[in-house]
């Protein structure tokens, strides 16, 4: 069957047999390859390059193609009809287009003239003209993937490029692919359709081919992009840099680089005169990346971006200030001035670490734009997720669900891009659909070195910016002295972004002129370096030189320019002198316009709401969605159990978290919950996002559905990262103090790989950067056995990092002069003080009251919650609705209220706690009967320490011993936090009352775990022990 099926398609098709025997010889061009020698000089000899099923295949195409040609590929299509049309064997083929083509336009039927070296000639084809063919195409595409290998990037030379290895040798030498002879580049070659070096020519020499692309991929740009797996996105990659003329400036362009490049330098050299001892961290070196940012500004301004959100290390933050935000000169200057105080609130920053915002008229465009850079601590790469974050909300505030009308820029160092893991963690959340900003332009001013570490030993990856493939972003290397270069894959990048909404990378290849700073000495470390660097000309001098060669500036011109942005300087300098403070405020990067001047500073509000929108909200939290939505069972006993609870009136742990959510929405306040399984919940206990059993995807959240016209509410599982994703949070909250943001923890011990957004940002922002901020972290924390990692979310960091002083007692105006009652002010007075929130909460009416009030203040604090994980569903931990209604508020204490009140002067014992252990501590004292004896009260808010209700608390049972029971280690939890502000009480009760001199003298006893390195028993029957024991001591009444 098969020779018969062979000798029909050769008797009955001669001319289809002709052009495929030639198909058939180029897909085996690389065997043919080996044995060039061999002749196929009739059609029989050439027959074992067939089989059945191929001549099967082929004359099924035909068919096929006989009735509509657009049903086989445009490479058949033109075989089939230059055969039908009578050519010649061997010259109906036609090299098929790639892959590549399916983005572009058809390639036209009518072919250039054709060259001896065309494949469309009426010769003969032989194995090597195709080999030739296959060769050159190699060679561009061995350019596209690897020419920035040998690209000259460096602008001081130390680290040459070798070709060795990188391109192959069909780029050096063309032995490798049978391009042997010298006369070879000048044979003309059929460009492939995966180029577009030809501009409008379809062919060029191999000589001018291997010129072009060099010029591309090796010269002061070199362009990484082949590992991206999109060919559209891959292709305009080509375009942009492959089509002849397009890096071209005119005259008008070409100054203003260099008018921005005198400022962006200039700038650093007048800092250097003035406060020659200072650290600045200047920019020397890397001058070029202030014309970048503003190329990058200006056509992104153009592609209609009005906000742009910046995140940088402190290197060049002040050339950023100056000339990219236009922040003035003299405010600048002052910040050099140590004996100038602050005028306002806070301890304030170093000034390179400092932000701001501002809106401006962008002078290219003639738009209003907006620019805030995100201030920073000197954890370089920390404001990364936060200016994510922020760019995030601010889109979602304007309804930008594209990306189009705000954006990120971040700025990097070398050394930190790919050293410091955040960077990678920010980068995994640019496509994930709760985290994406539409895409990041990030410059990397790459200075070759990190502090006094070079390459060799701060990295394994060849470039500091591999990193960012992981996300298929692509990367522009450029020569930092080549400004023109830079300009134009600043100009790519912006295109980039707004094209295909993906993060883009500039490593911007530059150095550092002087030492880590202004007074370090980079020779102890990198002499050679350093000594090339001295001998290395300014780009400013460079580049000025350049266009004075090419006419467009006269040397007049230039220093008239120089003198007019020195002068700028100077006039500036003497107005700071004239300063007599500096104000913090200035510095603000997040302002929030009219927000303080509408609200009452000193009103604590009540947060109850009316109980028939409590049953409303309970009512479709606790009901099946709607229509055909099939849900697991498990869920509708879950939904029918919260159906029960409304039904009683009362409220578990879920359900009052859900009516905060859904009460807040209902007033038009924005909510948005994230963190590892949030919208389950880790302890399966939230449940806010339901999924059909039986169609994947389709998902149902009730509290979007409770009112029309409410707020949208977000829970969004994120990416298994903490550091990342809190700081993107803490970002989100930056920009609106009229929504509730909130992070949960997987377990609260997790929050420690987060601990610089929480040190550096959350805890201490406001002091140093006047920023307020009302994020919220959800930390589940508590002693149920399961060892030392699933405890503890180490409450003692939070507290210890409390700024109210442990041993003053807060004096505020209108305190009764007896000291029995302390002003109503007290307690707002705290929280105007104090720098966050940290509770431990015990009933749901408390979580409901918490998570209100942040947003009822009339100021905004970080709110930390150590929340429960077997109270979620422990039946005493419920609370009634009248605890939620109108008039009722947050309870900082929840004083005894059993048994013991009845006769306090009978009270022997008088504890205090916090959290899960008061409803083992009180399952205790009803099993021993000592209900009468020993006084049990809860401190919901441990900081700021409710110093009022403990006084009272202890003033009520005169005759009690005190004692502070915890579960934690002695050296965690609460207690080195609680123990010396309760001796304060004690000292204030003696110091206004003589009844109670005495008290100056008395303790307070430890009841807990034996402090101990590890958080948690891993053991359970040590914990049972351990727990057993502390148990027993707090039962003991004296």
């Amino acid at each position: 069957m098969f020779r018969l099926k062979t000798l029909w398609v050769v008797g009955t098709r001669p001319h289809l047999w002709e052009g495929y025997k030639y198909a058939a010889c180029r897909s085996c061009s690389s065997k043919a390859g080996s044995q060039s020698g061999r002749n196929y000089t009739t059609q029989a000899a050439a027959e074992p390059f067939l089989s059945g099923t191929s001549s099967i295949y082929v004359e099924e195409m035909y068919k096929s193609w006989e009735k509509d040609p657009n049903t086989v590929h445009k490479s058949w299509d033109i075989y089939f009809r230059q055969v039908s049309q009578g050519a010649a064997p061997g010259t109906a083929y036609v090299r098929p287009p790639s892959l590549a083509a399916t983005s572009m336009s058809a390639p036209s039927m009518t072919q250039p003239a054709m060259t001896s070296t065309q494949l469309t000639r009426k010769e003969p084809i032989t194995d090597k003209i195709i080999e030739d063919h296959l060769s050159v195409q190699t060679i561009i595409r061995s350019y596209q993937l690897r020419g920035h290998h040998s690209a000259d990037l460096d602008p001081i030379g130390i680290n040459v490029p070798s070709m060795d290895g990188l391109l192959g040798k069909s780029v050096q030498k063309f032995g490798h692919c049978h391009l042997t002879e010298e006369e070879d580049l000048q044979r003309v070659f059929q460009l492939p359709d995966t180029t577009y070096i030809g501009g409008d020519s379809h062919s060029l020499p191999l000589g001018e081919i291997i010129t072009r692309l060099k010029n591309i991929y090796c010269n002061h740009i070199g362009v990484e992009f082949m590992f991206i797996n999109n060919r559209e996105q891959t292709d305009w990659i080509k375009r942009k840099f492959e089509t002849p003329g397009v890096m071209k400036f005119d005259k008008e362009e070409k100054r203003l680089i260099l008018a921005r490049l005198i400022r962006s330098q200039r700038f650093e050299e007048f800092l250097a005169r003035k406060w020659s001892s200072e650290k600045r961290f200047g920019l020397e070196g890397g001058e070029v990346m202030i014309p970048s940012m503003k190329c990058i500004i200006d056509s992104s301004s153009t592609l209609g971006v009005e906000s742009f959100i910046i995140g940088m290390p402190h290197r060049g933050r002040l050339n950023v200030l100056a000339n990219v935000c236009r922040k003035p000169l003299e405010k600048i200057f002052c910040q050099f001035d140590s004996k100038l105080e602050a005028a306002d609130e806070g301890s304030g920053d170093v000034k390179y670490h400092l932000g701001m915002s501002v809106e401006r008229l962008n002078r290219v465009t003639n738009k209003q734009i907006k620019i805030a850079v995100v201030a920073n601590p000197s954890h370089l790469e920390a404001v990364d997720p936060v200016v994510q974050g922020k760019c995030r909300a601010e889109q979602f505030y304007r309804g930008d669900t594209e990306g189009k009308k705000v954006m990120s820029l971040l700025l990097h160092g070398d050394a930190a891009f790919s050293g410091q893991g955040v960077v990678y963690e920010t980068f995994h959340l640019s496509d994930l659909p709760a985290y994406t900003t539409h895409g990041t332009v990030h410059i990397v001013v790459n200075n070759q070195i990190g502090f006094t570490t070079d390459p060799r030993s701060s990295r394994s990856s060849p470039y500091c910016t591999d990193v960012a493939r992981v996300v298929n972003a692509p990367i522009f290397h450029v020569n930092a002295d080549d400004p023109e270069a830079v300009m134009y894959v600043s100009k790519v990048a912006a295109e980039w972004r707004a094209t295909w909404g993906k993060d883009v990378v500039i490593d911007l290849v530059s150095y550092r002129r002087n030492g880590h700073n202004e007074i370090d000495e980079p020779m102890f470390t990198q002499p050679l370096m350093y000594k090339q660097i001295a001998k290395t000309p300014t780009v400013l001098a460079q580049y000025a030189e350049k266009l004075m060669n090419e006419g467009i500036v006269t040397q007049q011109e230039y220093e008239e320019e120089v003198s007019k942005y020195d002068q700028i300087c100077e006039e500036a300098f003497n107005l700071a002198k004239k300063e007599k403070a500096v104000s913090n405020a200035e510095w603000l990067d997040s302002p929030w316009d009219g927000f303080f001047d509408s609200r009452q500073a000193m009103e604590l509000p009540k947060t109850g709401i009316k109980e028939e929108v409590l049953r409303h909200i309970s009512e479709v939290f606790s009901t099946p969605p709607p229509g055909d939505f099939v849900i697991h069972g498990g869920l509708k006993r879950i939904l029918k159990g919260r159906m029960q609870m409304v039904n009683e009136r009362v409220a578990d742990w879920a359900l009052a978290e859900a009516l905060a959510f859904g009460s807040l929405l209902k007033e038009g306040v924005h909510v948005r919950l994230s963190g590892q399984d949030v919208e389950r919940g880790t302890f399966s206990h939230r449940h806010h996002v339901l999924h059909h059993q039986q169609q994947d995807g389709v998902t149902h959240n009730c509290l979007n559905h409770l009112y029309k016209g409410q707020a949208p509410y977000t829970v969004e599982n994120s990416s298994l990262s903490e550091y990342g994703v809190l700081g993107f949070e803490l970002g989100y909250s930056l920009t609106n103090p009229n929504a509730l943001v909130l992070w949960e923890a997987q377990f609260g011990d997790f929050a420690n790989t987060t601990q610089c957004i929480i040190d550096q940002f959350i805890s201490s922002g406001q002091a140093k950067w006047v920023r307020q901020n009302g994020i919220v972290l959800l930390l589940p924390h508590g002693y149920e056995g399961m060892g030392p990692e699933h405890s503890s979310a180490r409450l003692e960091r939070f507290l210890q990092m409390s700024n109210d002083d442990a041993d003053h007692f807060p004096q505020v105006a209108g305190s009764y002069a007896a000291g029995q009652k302390e002003s109503d002010d007290f307690e707002i007075q705290q929280l105007h003080e104090i720098n966050w929130f940290v509770c431990n909460l015990t009933t749901p009416a408390n979580i409901f009251h918490a998570l209100r009030r942040q947003i009822a203040l009339p100021f905004r604090k970080p709110l930390v919650i150590m929340t429960p994980k077997s109270l979620l569903r422990h039946p005493l931990a419920r609370s009634s609705f009248d605890e939620m209604v109108e008039g009722t508020a947050f309870k900082r204490m929840i004083p005894e209220d059993g048994v013991c009140t009845n006769d306090p002067n009978n009270v022997k014992k008088l504890i205090f706690t916090t959290g899960k252990v008061y409803y083992d501590l009180i399952k205790e004292r009803e099993k021993i009967d000592r209900d009468g004896t020993i006084a049990i009260s809860r401190i919901e808010q441990i900081s700021p320490f409710p110093f009022d209700l403990v006084k009272e608390e202890m003033l009520k049972y005169p005759n009690a011993k005190v004692a502070w029971v915890q579960e934690e280690h002695k050296n965690m939890g609460a207690w080195t936090y609680v123990e010396p502000r309760v001796r304060t009480v004690f000292k204030k009760i003696s110091e206004t009352n003589n009844e109670y001199e005495n008290w100056l003298h008395k303790k307070c006893e430890y009841i807990g775990r034996n402090p101990e390195a590890s958080a948690a028993a891993g053991n359970k029957q040590r914990h049972q022990f351990e727990f057993s024991q502390f148990m027993s001591h707090a039962m003991k009444e004296i």
